[in-house]
């Protein structure tokens, strides 16, 4: 089963979770798709035994075999070639724009000349280890780098089936949300009970709704804001499957890089039993991507 953990907005408290639930079970894989900002290992602290480069093709252009037809800058979907022919520049040029290539390979697969081959852009690395049982991954994307897509799929490579898998997935709801939480079984909304948590929220079940991915909420800190995301859950069907106070205690644990499993008990089994209530949800729903998140 993979469950993925996500949130509309930043700061909710969607690692916490992400990492508490992950200590509360057994035969868990825990997977930090937030590579532009990992942060579950400091909760985690994971030994890491495996550390590998990540790399994305980016073409590089033979200027003998190229005409400057402009074929490749017609194909790229990403504005990341651009052809200026004879009349603007002397003999002609192909300028390519590595921070905007996606490595999709058309304009190697369609230049005509065959002018263009591609080679490796390391865009980051990818490191695994261990945690108290846990099988843990996660990616860091070089800085600089202007996408994070590309290394949050290699990241989910290692997905391995037979366990529970924990996605710890970036905030918001751009294309390295979408690419964190494809192909989960469920996916977990971290919100708050303000207007930003409950407008953010509201974009993250849009965007969960498009792509067909079952949803619940948590809601953190829910005694500091209004009942916003209560009459919002309500009348929309989205069950709320967690309650999670403003603590003190909790907060201190957090600025110390501590989880909440092990030094608050009151916790354990209710995080223990959250995986069940989804799998209870995934059994009873009915979901229809276009309609409510109900149940049958």
């Amino acid at each position: 089963m993979i469950v993925s953990v996500a949130s509309g907005k930043g700061g909710t408290g969607k690692t916490t979770v992400a990492v508490n639930l992950a200590l509360s079970l057994k035969n868990v894989q825990f997977l930090d798709c937030d590579v532009e900002e990992p942060n579950a290992h400091i909760f985690l602290k994971p030994l890491i035994s495996e550390k590998t480069s990540a790399f994305i093709p980016v073409p590089e252009v033979a200027e003998g075999k190229c005409d400057c037809c402009g074929k490749c800058q017609e194909v790229c979907a990403f504005n990341s070639i651009a052809v200026l022919p004879g009349e603007i520049r002397k003999d002609g040029s192909v300028l390519i724009f590595p921070h905007l290539c996606h490595g999709c390979g058309a304009c190697s697969y369609l230049c005509p000349r065959g002018a263009i081959h591609e080679v490796k852009k390391e865009i980051g690395i990818v490191e695994k280890g261990f945690s108290d049982g846990i099988q843990f991954v996660h990616g860091k994307l070089n800085i600089g780098e202007a996408m994070s897509t590309p290394l949050i799929r290699q990241v989910k490579k290692h997905i391995e089936p037979a366990k529970t898998v924990i996605i710890d997935a970036p905030p918001g709801t751009t294309c390295p949300v979408i690419e964190s939480v494809r192909g989960s079984d469920y996916c977990i909304l971290v919100t708050e009970p303000t207007p930003f948590g409950l407008n953010d929220l509201i974009l993250a079940v849009e965007m969960l709704k498009t792509i067909g991915i079952p949803y619940g909420i948590i809601l953190n800190r829910y005694d500091i804001g209004d009942d916003c995301v209560d009459i919002y859950a309500r009348g929309s069907g989205i069950p709320i499957l967690m309650k999670i106070p403003f603590d003190r205690e909790i907060a201190s644990l957090y600025s110390k890089g501590l989880p909440i499993v092990g030094y608050k008990s009151e916790y354990d089994s209710e995080l223990k039993n959250l995986l069940e209530k989804v799998n209870t949800l995934i059994g009873k729903m009915n979901f229809n991507p276009q309609g409510r998140n109900g149940f049958s």
